[in-house]
Protein backbone atom coordinates (compact mmCIF):
# COMPACT_ATOMS: atom_id res chain seq x y z
CA UNK A 1 0.00 0.00 0.00
CA UNK A 2 1.35 3.65 -0.88
CA UNK A 3 0.90 6.54 1.12
CA UNK A 4 1.59 9.59 0.47
CA UNK A 5 4.33 12.01 1.29
CA UNK A 6 2.48 13.65 3.99
CA UNK A 7 1.12 10.53 5.34
CA UNK A 8 4.19 8.79 5.50
CA UNK A 9 5.95 11.59 7.05
CA UNK A 10 3.67 11.62 10.02
CA UNK A 11 4.35 7.93 10.53
CA UNK A 12 7.58 7.88 10.87
CA UNK A 13 7.30 10.86 12.87
CA UNK A 14 4.77 8.98 15.44
CA UNK A 15 7.01 5.89 15.49
CA UNK A 16 9.96 8.40 16.23
CA UNK A 17 8.30 9.47 19.02
CA UNK A 18 7.39 5.71 20.72
CA UNK A 19 11.03 4.78 19.83
CA UNK A 20 12.15 8.03 22.19
CA UNK A 21 9.59 6.70 24.61
CA UNK A 22 11.20 3.07 24.75
CA UNK A 23 14.67 4.56 25.58
CA UNK A 24 13.34 5.50 28.74
CA UNK A 25 13.83 2.39 29.51
CA UNK A 26 17.22 2.07 29.15
CA UNK A 27 19.40 1.85 32.44
CA UNK A 28 21.69 3.78 30.42
CA UNK A 29 22.92 6.93 32.37
CA UNK A 30 25.17 8.88 29.52
CA UNK A 31 22.56 7.86 26.46
CA UNK A 32 19.49 6.41 26.34
CA UNK A 33 18.46 5.25 22.48
CA UNK A 34 15.80 3.30 21.48
CA UNK A 35 14.76 1.33 18.10
CA UNK A 36 11.78 0.18 17.19
CA UNK A 37 11.61 -2.36 13.46
CA UNK A 38 7.83 -1.56 11.55
CA UNK A 39 7.12 -3.72 9.04
CA UNK A 40 3.37 -3.16 7.24
CA UNK A 41 2.69 -0.74 10.10
CA UNK A 42 2.94 -3.36 12.40
CA UNK A 43 5.82 -2.79 15.20
CA UNK A 44 7.58 -6.53 14.81
CA UNK A 45 10.28 -5.58 17.29
CA UNK A 46 11.50 -3.25 19.28
CA UNK A 47 14.97 -2.51 21.72
CA UNK A 48 16.87 -0.42 23.89
CA UNK A 49 20.92 -0.02 24.39
CA UNK A 50 21.69 -1.72 27.60
CA UNK A 51 23.60 -4.99 29.00
CA UNK A 52 23.05 -8.52 27.83
CA UNK A 53 20.42 -10.39 29.51
CA UNK A 54 21.59 -11.76 33.06
CA UNK A 55 23.72 -9.25 33.70
CA UNK A 56 23.54 -6.10 35.90
CA UNK A 57 21.46 -3.43 35.02
CA UNK A 58 24.48 -0.86 34.69
CA UNK A 59 25.92 0.70 31.67
CA UNK A 60 28.68 2.57 32.67
CA UNK A 61 32.13 1.15 34.08
CA UNK A 62 33.36 3.70 37.53
CA UNK A 63 34.72 6.65 35.37
CA UNK A 64 31.41 6.94 33.46
CA UNK A 65 32.94 5.18 29.95
CA UNK A 66 30.59 3.10 28.79
CA UNK A 67 31.40 -0.57 28.85
CA UNK A 68 32.56 -2.46 26.50
CA UNK A 69 29.61 -5.11 26.31
CA UNK A 70 26.80 -2.58 26.27
CA UNK A 71 24.43 -3.74 23.31
CA UNK A 72 23.03 -1.12 21.27
CA UNK A 73 19.06 -0.42 20.91
CA UNK A 74 19.32 -1.62 17.00
CA UNK A 75 21.23 -5.08 18.01
CA UNK A 76 18.63 -5.15 20.57
CA UNK A 77 16.19 -4.80 18.37
CA UNK A 78 17.40 -7.21 15.45
CA UNK A 79 18.27 -9.86 17.90
CA UNK A 80 14.51 -9.89 19.09
CA UNK A 81 13.06 -10.23 15.69
CA UNK A 82 15.81 -12.77 14.77
CA UNK A 83 14.43 -14.73 17.89
CA UNK A 84 10.82 -14.61 16.63
CA UNK A 85 8.91 -15.68 13.38
CA UNK A 86 8.82 -12.61 11.84
CA UNK A 87 11.82 -10.93 9.59
CA UNK A 88 12.91 -7.54 9.42
CA UNK A 89 13.31 -7.98 5.03
CA UNK A 90 11.97 -4.82 3.61
CA UNK A 91 11.20 -3.17 7.01
CA UNK A 92 11.98 0.17 8.45
CA UNK A 93 14.12 0.60 11.64
CA UNK A 94 13.51 3.64 13.62
CA UNK A 95 16.23 4.87 15.96
CA UNK A 96 16.10 7.42 18.19
CA UNK A 97 20.19 8.21 17.22
CA UNK A 98 22.13 7.69 14.02
CA UNK A 99 23.68 4.36 13.93
CA UNK A 100 27.22 3.07 14.50
CA UNK A 101 29.01 1.52 11.74
CA UNK A 102 28.38 -1.69 13.71
CA UNK A 103 24.64 -1.47 13.40
CA UNK A 104 24.30 -0.15 9.99
CA UNK A 105 26.40 -3.49 9.31
CA UNK A 106 23.49 -5.63 11.02
CA UNK A 107 20.84 -3.39 9.35
CA UNK A 108 22.23 -4.13 5.93
CA UNK A 109 22.32 -7.62 6.77
CA UNK A 110 18.82 -7.80 7.76
CA UNK A 111 17.67 -6.26 4.23
CA UNK A 112 15.97 -3.50 5.88
CA UNK A 113 14.46 -0.95 3.24
CA UNK A 114 14.87 1.86 5.55
CA UNK A 115 16.37 4.03 8.50
CA UNK A 116 14.94 6.73 10.19
CA UNK A 117 16.75 8.74 12.86
CA UNK A 118 16.22 11.24 14.95
CA UNK A 119 19.70 12.78 16.38
CA UNK A 120 22.61 12.96 14.72
CA UNK A 121 25.97 12.10 15.93
CA UNK A 122 29.23 12.95 15.37
CA UNK A 123 30.64 10.03 13.17
CA UNK A 124 29.08 9.55 9.99
CA UNK A 125 30.32 5.56 8.97
CA UNK A 126 26.99 4.10 10.22
CA UNK A 127 24.76 6.55 7.81
CA UNK A 128 27.26 6.74 4.97
CA UNK A 129 27.51 2.71 4.87
CA UNK A 130 23.79 2.58 4.88
CA UNK A 131 23.11 5.07 2.05
CA UNK A 132 26.30 3.16 0.14
CA UNK A 133 23.99 -0.15 0.75
CA UNK A 134 20.98 1.41 -1.15
CA UNK A 135 18.94 1.71 1.69
CA UNK A 136 16.80 4.92 2.11
CA UNK A 137 18.29 6.84 5.39
CA UNK A 138 15.77 9.71 6.59
CA UNK A 139 16.84 12.09 9.05
CA UNK A 140 13.62 13.61 10.81
CA UNK A 141 14.31 15.96 14.49
CA UNK A 142 11.10 15.47 15.99
CA UNK A 143 10.12 18.12 19.16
Amino acid sequence: MEFSNDKQLELDRRYLRMARIWAENSYCVRRKVGALIVKNKMIISDGYNGTPSGFENVCEDEEGLTKPYVLHAEANAITKVAASTNNSSGATIYITAAPCIECAKLIIQCRMARVVYSEEYRLTEGVDLLRRAGIEVIYLPID
